[in-house]
This record gives C-alpha cells, sequence and structure tokens, in this order.
C-alpha cells in the first residue's frame, strides 16, 4: 500500500509531538503544525492522507480547518481531537465530513486503534477507486481481470486473432468462452461482417443440421421452400460453435468437410454450396480426452485445434474477483437505476473465499441479485447467498468431517451476517454472553 502521511495539527507542542510519537508507533510518517494557517499551505501543497487536528486552537479552529481541507482534497481523512465540554461540536464536525473524534486525555492504545481505522478506510477507498478506474479503462466487451492468467489470455487473443485460422477455445461453463470468440472476431479483419454464435448442445441433431446448413425444398415434410443455414448467413464473417462435444458423429463428418474443402450439401440437396467462413469452435470438457474415448472425431480434432485457447476458471484466477464485482456494479446499478459508492470490504473478502463452480457467470448472476436488494449506497455482503464465501458448506457440517472450532467459527459468522453485525443480538441469538462472544470474535479474527 502506498505510504500514508499524516498531519498533526495542535497548538500546543507537547500534545502534537505526543501523537507524533504514538503515530510513530506505527511507522507512520507525520508533520507536526502548531498554526492551522500553515497547516492549510502544507495540505495546498504536499500529499496529505490524515489531518489530526485540535478543535480549539487560534485563527481557525478545528472545525474550520475541516471544512478547508475538504475543498483542496475532499479525500482527506480528517480526525478532531476535542476536550470534554466541546463533544458536541466535535459531532456536528463528523456531520460534516470528518472521519471520527477522540476525546482527551485519551489512551495511546484506543488513538491507534482509530488511527488504524482510518488507514484501512483510506486503503479500501484507493482500492475502490483503482477498480472503478480499471473498470472504466476497460474496452466495452472485454475481459475484465489483470491477474497473469488473464494477461496471458488477452496476449495470445491478440496473436491469432488477425490470422484467418480456427480456433479451439476450451473452459468451464461459464468462464466467457463466447466472450473469447467475439474478441478473437472483433480483432480480425472479418470484424465488419457478422459473428453468429450456436450453441450445438440446445438443438437435437436434425434441427442442427438444417439450422447450420440449410434445407432444400421438399427435403421434409413442411420444407415448402429453400432455406439458407447460419454456415450461408455467416457467409465471410465468423460462426462460433458452442459445446461442439455434444454433437454427434455424423454431424461432426459434415463439419470437418466444411472445415476441409469450405463446402457443404443443404439438408436434401446435392449441389455444393461453397462458403467462406471463419469457424471458432468451443467445449467445456476437453476434446483431446473426448476423442481418446471415441466420443468425438480425431480428424476434426486435428482440424479444430489449430489454435487452443485455454480460459482459466475464476478460482484460479481469485484476484481478478474485485475487478469483475465492480464490473458487474456498474453494469446492473445502470441497469437498475440505482447508485453505489462501492463495495464493502467484508462483500469482498466474502466473493473471494468462494471456489465459484459456476465461474463468472455465477458471480455475475449473484451481483446482480445483491443489487436488486440492497437499498444503501454500499453493496453489503448481507445481500449474498448464504453460499457464496461460506469457508464451511452446509454439507461439510454435516458431515462431521471438520473441526469443532471451524463449525463454531461458520456459526458465529453467518449469524452476525444475519444481524448486520448487531453484536448484543448475536449473543442472544447463540446463548452466550456479550463478552464471550466479543472474545470468540477476536479468536476467530472476525472482526
Amino acid at each position: 500500500m502506498k505510504t500514508i502521511t499524516t498531519l498533526v495539527l495542535d497548538d500546543d507542542p507537547r500534545m502534537a509531538q505526543l501523537v507524533s510519537d504514538i503515530l510513530k508507533q506505527d511507522r507512520m510518517t507525520t508533520i507536526i503544525s502548531h498554526d492551522s494557517r500553515e497547516a492549510l499551505h502544507l495540505l495546498d501543497h504536499r500529499e496529505i492522507d490524515i489531518v489530526i487536528t485540535d478543535l480549539k486552537m487560534p485563527h481557525m479552529n478545528g472545525m474550520q480547518v475541516l471544512e478547508r481541507a475538504k475543498e483542496i482534497n475532499p479525500e482527506v481523512v480528517v480526525i478532531i481531537i476535542t476536550g470534554y465540554g466541546s463533544i458536541e461540536s466535535a459531532i456536528a464536525a463528523v456531520k460534516k465530513g470528518a472521519y471520527d473524534y477522540i476525546e482527551k486525555p485519551f489512551e495511546p492504545e484506543a488513538f491507534l486503534a482509530l488511527v488504524r481505522r482510518a488507514k484501512e478506510y483510506i486503503r479500501l477507498s484507493r482500492e475502490n477507486t483503482r477498480l472503478l478506474r480499471d473498470i472504466n479503462e476497460c474496452n466495452d466487451g472485454g475481459i475484465v481481470g489483470t491477474s497473469r492468467a488473464i494477461e496471458c489470455l488477452k496476449g495470445l487473443i491478440a496473436k491469432i486473432a488477425p490470422f484467418d485460422t480456427t480456433v479451439l477455445i476450451q473452459g468451464e461453463t461459464g468462464t466467457g468462452k463466447e466472450l473469447a470468440a467475439r474478441l478473437i472476431h472483433n480483432g480480425s479483419k472479418r470484424h465488419r461482417e457478422v459473428f453468429l454464435p450456436v450453441n450445438c448442445a440446445a438443438l437435437a441433431e436434425s434441427l442442427l443440421e438444417s439450422e447450420l446448413f440449410g434445407y432444400e425444398k421438399g427435403a421434409f415434410t413442411g420444407a415448402d421452400r429453400v432455406k439458407k443455414g447460419l454456415f450461408e448467413a455467416a457467409d465471410n464473417g465468423t460462426i462460433f460453435l458452442d459445446e461442439v462435444h455434444a454433437t454427434s458423429a455424423q454431424f461432426q463428418v459434415k463439419l470437418l468437410r466444411v472445415l476441409q474443402e469450405g463446402s457443404f450439401l443443404r439438408v436434401g440437396g446435392t449441389d455444393p454450396v461453397n462458403v467462406d467462413v471463419r469457424i471458432i469452435a468451443a467445449s467445456n470438457t476437453p476434446l483431446d480426452k473426448e476423442a481418446e474415448c471415441g466420443k468425438f472425431r480425431k480428424d476434426l480434432l486435428y482440424r479444430l485445434n489449430m489454435v487452443t485457447v485455454d480460459i482459466p476458471a475464476l478460482r484460479k484466477r481469485k484476484e481478478d474477483i474485485p475487478s469483475l464485482a465492480y464490473h458487474f456494479l456498474n453494469k446492473y446499478a445502470l441497469k437498475y437505476g440505482k447508485q453505489f459508492n462501492g463495495i464493502a470490504g467484508d462483500t469482498i473478502n466474502r466473493l473471494s473465499e468462494y471456489s465459484w463452480p459456476g465461474n463468472v457467470r455465477e458471480l455475475e448472476n449473484i451481483i446482480e441479485k445483491a443489487i436488486i436488494f440492497e437499498s444503501g449506497d454500499e453493496l453489503r455482503a448481507v445481500h449474498l447467498p448464504r453460499q457464496s464465501g461460506a469457508q464451511v458448506n452446509d454439507d461439510e457440517l454435516c458431515s462431521g468431517l471438520v473441526k469443532l472450532e471451524d463449525m463454531e467459527k461458520t456459526v458465529i459468522r453467518r449469524t452476525l451476517e444475519s444481524l448486520q453485525g448487531q453484536k448484543a443480538k448475536a449473543a442472544g441469538v447463540l446463548g452466550i454472553s456479550t463478552t464471550s462472544l466479543w472474545r470468540k470474535i477476536k479468536k476467530y479474527g472476525l472482526e
């Protein structure tokens, strides 16, 4: 994380030095000022992240410093130090944008804990800003993510897109195979022509053949006219055959002919139809294994995998989950006319802990549902389904194959989440004292 610089402002040199000494325990960079006018000059010319200011000072009081500091840098975090008789003023300062206040005399540990919370707030704010910037810089329809696996994928797509070769895309369901195929098409010389996606598993074999190759008049009952197939419709463009592994051996023979000769016969036809089509195929199971089992023709496999693109599962690139979450937040906030300032830190943590068997598609669905139910300006973990981010799932809890501590941790965490962090209520539900709950929260790192 980028170094955080703190400005300590107090007209009492002893108090300013005390605050500075406490901050140095946390290895923080501090600047001391005893004059509010000097402090504002520093804010205007230095990069200051946190301002810790006394409320009562000559020239300008803490409230005025707060207002001017926020004018200079709206992102600066301001902490007010106040005496016993000025609590109401400190609360008013918080309402005007101060991060928090602390009453003196204070314990160094309590003050340091407050500053550490402010540092975490800054970290999350910077992370939110970075993620939003990354999403805004991402081209429409592009692959979201900056992990090494995704950067390699983007590089591979950029290399192969301009060359008019057949491509085989492999990856689990929901990883974004069609998106990769569209990017390949968009980067090719055919980008001005049509891109036609076809889900081979969604159509019966007879329908798939007639849809792709078309049919002649009288080829079967109801064929009262000649119909051009999708291969003809995609002439000079790209056709994307998703779930190609689900096709029959008979269909695979006909597909192989298109790849070898660039021609096919319509259903019921005798005259070859020539087309110039780039074929991109996709499978959610490795085709080499399907070929070994005799479920897929090896000669067709050799034709399809001139270039193979493997898309990693989301669980193998978890560092991309925050970027994806913000991408879908922006997408569905716009769709449903809602405004959000960001995603809560515990929400990102839960999303990152989950294994995502449904990959990016599952993440997108969960974010969309959470946005629908969220009434605040920040997406909270309480609106996530129980399984997303669960460290121990229900099946594991019931199997008896987990540690007692893991079970206790999971129960406490879920109870706190369901009650939105209300510890007193959670303790009552769990049947333990609030003090015991605090100890367990600290023990399991659930703060």
